[in-house]
């Protein structure tokens, strides 16, 4: 008979107790911090109309056609697996639209599928923190997404020396573009997609690329690309007032979806073991019209799991590992494991969290399997601690002491 492998499906992952931690450490500190900005949490299924994507102007066509995972359901209709989740909330809020009070500052943790070739970094499944504002299209707006970006990577313990940020703006872009006379949308786009290249290929094949796109052009472009702006521009100047000061221009920041219209933005890391971008989002004013209605400025950015994690490790900020219990009950025989699920029960009713081992081991390896678990105390339930109602927990820390009942612990316990 032919077994069937124990592997996930090529780029993507199980997680196994230790790396679920670490994975709900991501998500706790993501969600604790956006809510602390005053931000709401919302989803949507991860399926939606292969559509959507297709629409000019929402989404990366290299993605559309190369990275997508689409099928067609038995209703004969095209669906695609979400690669993103910007066009998702775009849909929402502009369903919405007239039932909202704007601004509204939503986030959401969504599941996302790309078809990519996997690398560190790049997985095709990934889970990743979302977070925008509709509804204003003040600079401020832009300041606060940013804050709450760098807000959240401090609160994992980096220092801000650990990452660098790099803003540049779509707008301003376009403008010098013009004043060199490339006007024309295409050859813009192609300019863009390019910049979005331009730290990963060398300067003389980047400007190799660039004339073949704005031939008269090209030089005044890299000139201006590799031009230092020591005065930074006005949401950098801003994100300097309050107090968030590893912030730089950086005019070859393109970001690769063509829906930016504005601001953009991206996060890395300055570590040369791990010197990639984090994250990365923008302004984007006009995405909601693709719904029809009024358009509704948005901002916002993505951070993935993957490449958090990549950061955590690169800098040595991963969680200690947590025991799974507080408290391990000890059956010294088989004969007492229903008597230690029955004093569990109750350690668990005052929220100790409570593991009784029904392992066959003797007792003292399940006192020294307790010990090395990392729990915070262990309570032996046997013959004679049955017979007297009374049971002894121990603090494996400190090694004391506390007697009584079930009811007189359990309420030592209460948390």
């Amino acid at each position: 008979m032919k077994h069937l492998p124990t592997d996930p499906y090529k780029g993507v992952r199980d997680f196994y107790p230790e790396d679920m931690a670490v994975q709900q450490h991501i998500f706790n500190t993501w969600s604790r911090t956006a809510e602390s900005f005053g931000f709401e949490r919302y989803d949507a299924s991860v399926l939606e109309s292969s559509e959507l994507y297709k629409s000019k102007g929402a989404a990366n066509e290299e993605m559309v056609n190369e990275q997508t995972y689409t099928f067609t359901d038995r209703g004969d209709r095209e669906v695609t697996l979400r690669p993103e989740m910007t066009p998702s909330v775009a849909r929402m809020i502009a369903g919405k639209s007239k039932e909202l009070a704007f601004p509204v500052r939503w986030y959401s943790i969504p599941n996302l599928f790309r078809y990519e070739r996997t690398q560190r970094g790049r997985v095709r499944e990934h889970w990743q923190l979302n977070c925008d504002i509709f509804g204003s299209t003040e600079v401020v707006t832009d300041v606060e997404i940013i804050a709450l970006a760098y807000q959240t990577i401090i609160n994992f313990g980096a220092r801000p020396e650990m990452f660098e940020i790099r803003v540049n703006d779509r707008r301003e872009m376009k403008d010098f573009y013009a004043s060199l006379g490339v006007i024309d949308e295409e050859s813009v786009a192609k300019v863009t997609r390019l910049n979005d290249r331009f730290h990963k290929i060398d300067r003389s094949d980047y400007l190799s690329e660039l004339r073949l796109i704005v031939p008269g052009a090209a030089d005044a472009i890299l000139d201006h690309l590799e031009e230092s702006s020591q005065s930074g521009n006005e949401v950098t100047r801003a994100l300097n007032a309050i107090g968030i000061n590893n912030v730089k221009v950086d005019r070859s920041l393109a970001r690769g979806f063509d829906y930016y219209t504005g601001t953009i933005f991206e996060f890395f890391d300055t570590d040369p073991e791990n010197n990639r971008s984090m994250l990365g989002g923008g302004r984007y004013d006009n995405l909601t019209e693709l719904f029809g209605g009024e358009s509704i400025s948005g901002v916002g950015f993505g951070m993935g799991d993957v490449t958090m994690r990549d950061f955590l490790e690169t800098h040595d900020l991963l969680p200690s590992k947590k025991a799974g219990a507080l408290v391990i009950v000890i059956p010294t025989e088989a004969e007492f494991n229903i008597d230690g699920e029955k004093a569990a029960m109750r350690l668990r009713a005052v929220g100790a969290s409570t593991l009784v081992d029904i392992s066959t081991k003797k007792l003292g390896k399940k006192v020294a399997a307790a010990d090395h678990s990392g729990a915070g105390y262990i309570l032996v339930v046997g013959e004679d601690e049955v017979a007297r109602g009374e049971y002894v927990l121990k603090n494996l820390a400190d090694g004391t002491e506390m007697s009584g009942t079930l009811e007189d612990l359990a309420q030592r316990l209460a948390v």
